[in-house]
């Protein structure tokens, strides 16, 4: 053997064991790849009942869309038929009643004219005193005139906070 033939054997040698290094980062790649492959297989089988559950979950929505659209169109209606309804309610009782509480009020203020005020039954009750030549008792003239105004006032007709 020569040198150049010992050389080349280094040489074979140095480069079988520079494949064999080179080999073993490819080799664990390729299991990478391998589990990469199954990893993507189970997702894919997890995934196709997912996506036929949402399916039916999208369509089950859609239906119950559908049923709140015609309950939807349906409120509508009968908002309307209420805004009719109250329009004729005030438009045929309206006026009549807004004249009976008119006239209720007007009934009310002539009474409250017609009553006397706490001066004028402190000036009667000090002139029949002084007809009578007594003199007035100022504790029972005041007694009697506060009980008089404390007394309540009713309506004339019913009250709206009756029941």
């Amino acid at each position: 053997m020569s040198g150049g033939d010992i050389a080349g054997l280094i040489a074979a040698g140095v480069f079988a064991v520079l494949v064999a290094i080179i080999a073993v980062p490819l080799v664990k790649l390729g299991k990478v790849f391998d589990e990469t492959t199954l990893a993507i297989r189970d997702v894919s089988k997890g995934v196709a009942p997912i996506l036929e559950e949402s399916t039916t979950t999208i369509q089950e929505a859609n239906k119950q869309l559908a049923r709140v659209d015609v309950i939807t169109s349906n409120v509508a209606e009968v908002t309307g038929n209420v805004n009719s309804l109250v329009a004729l309610f005030a438009a045929s009782l309206g006026g009549p009643l807004i004249a009976i509480a008119s006239f209720g009020e007007r009934c009310g203020r002539r009474c409250e004219a017609h009553t006397p005020s706490m001066t004028t039954l402190q000036t009667a009750l000090t002139a029949r005193c002084v007809t009578q030549r007594r003199s007035p008792s100022v504790t029972r003239a005041t007694a009697t005139i506060r009980a008089r105004a404390r007394r309540p006032r009713r309506p004339a007709g019913p009250s709206i906070d009756d029941p």
